[in-house]
């Protein structure tokens, strides 16, 4: 057993784990400490920027333009419960002549984790001290990259609150596209870059990964991965509430949920003011003398708040209202939703998205430390009111329901869970399209 296991403390069931991370917090400083200094000196920053800044210091900037061309820029700040907050992104291709903003802010909302046999739950972000484990990096878990030193605010340790522990990077993913030309000897392809933006928080026995991921192509890659160790206090469940690991089946190691939330803050073409828009489609029975089905797409306007749920052939997208590409159509951002376990336990769980009206205080998905006033409950479904949508804010919920394996010891490997959102018209053409290409906009002339 790893001593920073020991010191972080496990998950006993009916105990306040926010309570016992507090009573060990100064422990887990002082090893943090002792990994950022194996990281590189920790140099004191000042306070992060305030939420609504316009622009931000070259302390809080990140911007990277890849080798495929397209840059992409943000601030970022740092808070006692979500942890790493990412501000005014805005992604620039070939070919534009500024930066479009895509979001306002983008953060996680809450690490929801519920046991499967009903004796505990915990909201991770806003009651077990997520924001202050934020874990030191060495070089080699940033590769190629830099690590950033952030200043924990509410740290266990107040005279140790520096932490090398943001990774910028960038990585290949294969390929963005292939294409064959007019002959088999000309093929145009293009391998694929993304700007990597993350950090490791410990909760408990658990290391979680927070993950964002920019695409050359426009694209925005949200991601959690949780890692670390199951929990040893938690291996004592039954048949149908846990899985046996080790020797026999005398240890079950408990099952429980992860239900991730996210919350961006849109912001298309630097305005608030953005529309959300709902499409559905029905596939029908062949036409008379028709070949195959139909399959028709309606749009739904979505004037007002939203508790939305994923089903076949369903998507949303947030539209700019000021903003159009060089067809002149209207930029947007669809939202791709990753697998999900949905976990009906709670109100706040049963829904895959939810749009509402922006309002300052509702920060988190559930367990909103935040003074929205009587009456205003403390978890988003409490917010879907039927207030007119004007300034959109999206909330994203991916579940995983971790039932344990041989696997998962020691340590457990990676589980990643998320999202993206894909720009849909934000561009008039493939931002990767090569020259020789560029002038293929539409239909094709085939001089017919």
């Amino acid at each position: 057993m790893r001593v920073q296991h020991l010191l972080s403390g496990l998950r006993p069931r009916g105990v306040n784990r926010a309570r016992r991370r507090t009573a060990v917090g100064l422990s887990v400083a002082a090893l943090t400490v002792g990994a950022t200094t194996a990281a590189g000196p920790a140099v004191a920053q000042p306070e992060a920027a305030p939420a609504a800044a316009a622009d931000c210091s070259a302390a809080y900037k990140i911007e990277q333009t890849l080798t495929t061309g397209t840059k992409w820029s943000m601030c970022w700040h740092y808070e006692s419960e979500a942890g790493l907050v990412l501000e005014n992104i805005s992604y620039q291709p070939k070919g534009e002549a500024a930066p479009i903003r895509v979001l306002t802010s983008a953060k996680l909302a809450q690490i929801h984790v519920p046991y499967d046999d009903g004796s505990v739950e915990y909201d991770d972000l806003t009651g077990a001290g997520f924001g202050q484990g934020l874990m030191g990096m060495a070089p080699g878990e940033c590769p190629g990259g830099t690590i950033k030193t952030v200043k924990v605010p509410d740290s266990w340790d107040p005279e140790h609150p520096n932490v090398k522990g943001l990774c910028t990077t960038t990585r290949s993913r294969g390929h963005a596209y292939r294409m064959q030309g007019d002959s088999a000897s000309k093929v145009f392809q293009q391998q694929g870059k993304d700007l990597l933006v993350y950090t490791v928080n410990q909760v408990g026995w658990y290391e979680y990964i927070t993950e964002w991921r920019f695409s050359d192509d426009g694209a925005i890659n949200m991601n959690v991965g949780a890692t670390g160790s199951l929990s040893p206090g938690d291996y004592d469940a039954g048949d149908g509430r846990g899985w046996p690991i080790g020797k026999g089946a005398k240890a079950y190691a408990t099952s429980h949920s992860h239900n991730v939330f996210w919350r961006l803050n849109f912001g298309l073409d630097g305005n608030s003011k953005n529309k959300v828009e709902q499409y559905d489609s029905v596939v029908s029975p062949p036409a008379a003398n028709g070949e195959a089905p139909r399959n028709k797409t309606t749009r739904k306007p979505i004037t007002k708040e939203l508790a939305g749920d994923a089903k076949n052939m369903r998507w949303w997208r947030v539209v700019s209202t000021t903003g159009k590409n060089k067809d002149e159509h209207a930029r947007s951002y669809e939202l791709v939703p990753g697998a999900s376990s949905k976990y009906p336990g709670r109100n706040y769980t049963k829904h895959d998205v939810y749009f509402t009206q922006y309002k300052k205080c509702e920060q988190f998905a559930s367990n909103n430390l935040r003074n929205c006033g009587t009456g205003a409950g403390k978890s988003v479904d409490k917010w879907v009111n039927g207030q007119n949508l004007t300034h959109p804010v999206a909330w994203v919920n991916i579940g995983f329901h971790h039932v344990a394996r041989d696997e998962d010891q020691q340590p457990m490997p990676v589980h990643w869970q998320g999202f993206s959102i894909a720009p849909r018209d934000v561009t008039a053409m493939n931002p990767l399209t090569p020259p020789e290409l560029a002038d293929q906009n539409g239909k094709p002339d085939n001089g017919s």
